[in-house]
């Protein structure tokens, strides 16, 4: 009797431990990803990620995502997004840093890059491309230990292939620039849609807001209609402003919560395909509308050999130094 006592003892102390463990288990996995900074350098890392996704609305190609992975903060970047209502403190001192470097990118992005573009647009390009390209191991080391399967291969290159069709659509197919005046009240539903689209494009590594933009026409309206002499003449254009950023807001919050559902339960197969996104708009960077016009312009001559010499050296310099930083990332694990 007494035997059987301990072995019915035993075996719920058994139990209680299976228990114990589920519930620890399942503790973890909820807290799994921690959103609080430790240390001031992972704060500058957050501001410089927001910088790069507010230069991804100025720079065709360039993106945040990419950025966000290179610094291991893309997982968290859309957990945070994904349970901004659900979990409000946390995730709003996480994204502080994000939004702020965000602002000063598109600020930097609208007044200088924008101005370097003018002035060596090839170049600048080819820096950016190079920076992309450096750092395209970081998104290669997601997939260590995978194995490398028929429908995987097709994901990776589906993935390639999106971003340079829609570039692909953009250069040969584009009509050229839409107005912003006069507008109807269906203009103003689609811009709330463009707005969703675009966030999408800060989310998923490889796609471009710009490129977007561009394909529809409404990039050189939107970024010629942030001036004073434009809003005194045009003020209804505020009401396209926040429509963007609506469906812009909108777009973050839901697709972000999608993405991390994908990641937890895909992991592997939306990397693969995260992979040749990433590749594919390196591609984009030189083969967009706006570099096309860049192409038009060249005559053979001293500029244009010139303008490939720079482009050169700085697209050989940004590929050597983002992807020494991607090491520097990998032997720091920071």
């Amino acid at each position: 009797m007494k035997e059987k006592n301990k072995n019915h003892k035993n075996q719920l102390g058994e139990d209680n431990i299976n228990i114990d463990s589920k519930n620890i288990s399942e503790t973890e996995t909820a807290e799994d990803i921690s959103l609080q900074y430790e240390n001031k350098r992972e704060l500058v890392k957050s501001g410089v990620l927001g910088a790069f996704i507010g230069l991804a609305i100025i720079v065709p190609g360039v993106s945040g995502s990419t950025v966000a992975i290179i610094f291991r903060l893309y997982e968290k970047l859309l957990y945070a997004l994904g349970n901004l209502f659900k979990k409000f403190k946390r995730c709003v001192c996480f994204l502080l840093p994000i939004l702020i470097g965000a602002i000063i990118g598109l600020v930097l992005g609208f007044f200088g890059v924008k101005t370097l573009l003018n002035l060596l647009p090839f170049a600048i390009v080819a820096l950016f491309a190079g920076l992309m390209l450096g750092a395209f191991p970081s998104v290669k080391d997601q997939l260590k230990g995978e194995k490398i399967t028929a429908p995987r291969i097709c994901l990776f290159i589906a993935g390639l292939a999106l971003p340079i069709a829609i570039s692909a659509f953009s250069v040969f197919v584009t009509s050229g620039s839409e107005s912003l005046e006069n507008l109807q009240i269906w203009h103003y539903i689609v811009f709330v849609f463009l707005g969703y689209v675009v966030s999408i494009t800060q989310l998923v590594p490889g796609l471009s807001a710009t490129a977007i933009l561009m394909t529809v026409g409404y990039f050189t309206p939107l970024i010629n209609s942030i001036s004073l002499t434009y809003w005194k003449s045009n003020p209804r254009i505020f009401i396209v402003y926040i429509c963007l950023v609506l469906g812009f807001a909108a777009g973050l919050l839901t697709v972000s919560k999608f993405l991390s559902h994908l990641l937890e339960r895909k992991r592997a197969p939306a990397f693969f395909t995260i992979s040749g996104l990433s590749l594919g708009s390196v591609i984009t960077m030189f083969f967009n509308p706006e570099i096309t016009e860049v192409y038009k312009g060249w005559n053979f001559d001293f500029d244009m050999w010139l303008d490939l010499a720079i482009g050169a050296v700085l697209f050989i310099a940004g590929a050597i130094l983002a992807y020494l930083f991607v090491r520097y990332e990998r032997s720091h694990k920071i």
